[in-house]
């Protein structure tokens, strides 16, 4: 019997090396990355399908902010409540993060 693993995976790629300092924490360490989605076989990405739209991230507190430094406001643009500070999702009774601590 034969099994055939693949699938469409993301993969987050490093767009810009060049580090760039967050407005939230001040760490010098904000880079551009990109979400590009491959087609993968036995979970090895073998060419890309999809490119990402470029966003920053800092490294240290995972503030996600757009491509010329704005924060995203994820609440607007996926209709999920989501942390402003570290992007993840977060149910709409929380006051606080769970995640990262900060003020919603």
């Amino acid at each position: 019997m034969f099994f055939f693993i693949g699938g469409i995976q993301p993969k987050t790629v490093l767009v810009d090396k060049q580090p760039r300092s967050c407005p939230a924490c001040g760490h010098v360490g904000v880079y551009q990355k990109r979400v590009d989605h491959y087609v993968s076989l036995f979970f090895i990405p073998l060419f890309p399908v999809k490119r990402g739209t470029p966003f920053l991230m800092c490294e240290k507190c995972n503030t996600i902010l757009d491509e010329h430094g704005a924060r995203m406001d994820f609440e607007q643009t996926r209709g999920e409540n989501r942390c402003p500070s570290c992007g993840r999702t977060v149910g709409r009774d929380f006051v606080f993060c769970p995640y990262c601590g900060k003020a919603l």
